[in-house]
């Protein structure tokens, strides 16, 4: 489709619901790790990325449910585990968002350089810097960031 044509000049009314951005929402869920206790994300979609960061958070021992069809709650009270592991994070760019809250929260933390990705090559290396420029040490170890 080359053009799409509207005819009319009839004002438009009505109600439409917006869903909520995945690329938005990870970053957020990100966040919670940093604030122990219940924290709840608005609008939230129910997306693979979504859904393998909550199986991520899971192993880490935060506590999670849906709370109707947007709404996530997260827990992060609890977490015992500080290991992204490479099973887990092989589908998902954004495995990276954990490492900071983790390391700011708890002084360490060890996440598997993410898998591949269908649109090239997107790199970790700002993540890196950006928390070495804030004091983190931070090696890479057999696929693995340790910081």
């Amino acid at each position: 489709m080359d053009k799409l044509v509207i005819d009319g000049g009839i004002p438009l009314e009505g109600t439409i619901k917006i869903s909520g951005a995945k690329n938005a929402a990870l970053p957020l869920m990100a966040a919670c790790l940093l604030a122990p206790g219940w924290n709840t994300l608005h609008n939230a979609p129910d997306l693979r990325d979504i859904r393998t960061m909550l199986n991520l958070f899971a192993s880490f021992g935060v506590e999670y449910e849906r709370d109707g069809e947007s709404n996530l709650k997260i827990n992060s009270e609890n977490i015992d585990h500080l290991e992204a592991s490479y099973d887990l994070v092989k589908t998902m760019r954004a495995s990276v968002l954990v490492l900071g809250p983790l390391l700011a929260r708890f002084g360490k933390a060890r996440v598997s350089l993410p898998g591949g990705c269908a649109i090239g090559e997107r790199p970790i290396n700002y993540h890196i810097q950006g928390l070495k420029e804030m004091g983190a040490d931070i090696t890479l170890e057999e696929g693995y960031v340790e910081a």
